[in-house]
């Protein structure tokens, strides 16, 4: 085994650590009480017969169906079952929609068919340009639903979409992977602070 080689890639893996550490540290400095808020308005939504959706694309996606498989299911502790769904993962609406429509709409008619006045969106996009969840935040504010919005970048076109009623969990990174593993956190976050509230 090439000494020089393991030892170049330890200290990339080293690395890694440092920068994700670095971007957490900056957002532990500006992002709890935001998430306090969005902890506040997802147990509003729950206790008032509300729903949670969730949607993003790639890593994203896999991000909005982990934080709704814990809720549906349990985060740490055992509780009742919480009203969450992941829109990326009925592949027969999503192919249907993207074939027929656009691939911009196919969170944005989920939203409009299965949302209401009350519920809650959670847009994740490290970019914060992905136009199907703009498309889909669009459709919710006009539906009088709060969104929870996970992005990084500074928030790019979502930011602007936003109002005093919403909440916004920008990431302090421009690396995707910095900002996925800091939405990560803030997901966890949320899902303990849920569980806080309803439990003790």
């Amino acid at each position: 085994m090439d000494k020089e080689t393991i030892e170049r890639l330890r200290k990339r893996a080293s690395q890694h650590f440092l920068d994700s550490i670095a971007v957490k540290h900056e957002a532990e400095k500006t992002l709890p009480e935001s998430v306090a808020r969005g902890i506040l308005a997802m147990v509003d939504c729950l206790k008032s017969g509300g729903k949670i959706m969730a949607c993003g694309n790639g890593g994203s996606a896999a991000d909005a169906q982990h934080f709704a498989a814990e809720l549906i299911g349990r985060f740490e502790r055992e509780r009742q079952e919480l009203a969450a769904i992941a829109l990326t993962t009925d592949s027969s609406i999503l192919t249907a929609v993207g074939n027929d429509y656009s691939y911009d709409d196919v969170f944005s008619k989920q939203v409009r068919g299965l949302g209401k006045k009350g519920d809650i969106l959670i847009g994740i996009s490290t970019s914060g340009n992905s136009k199907n969840v703009v498309k889909a935040i669009e459709v919710a504010k006009k539906l009088g639903m709060k969104v929870i919005a996970l992005t990084g970048n500074g928030g790019g076109k979502i930011a602007n979409l936003l109002d005093k009623e919403d909440i916004h969990l920008c990431a302090p990174s421009t690396r995707t992977a910095r900002i996925q593993e800091t939405h990560l956190v803030l997901l966890h976050a949320l899902c303990d602070g849920v569980d806080h509230i309803l439990l003790d």
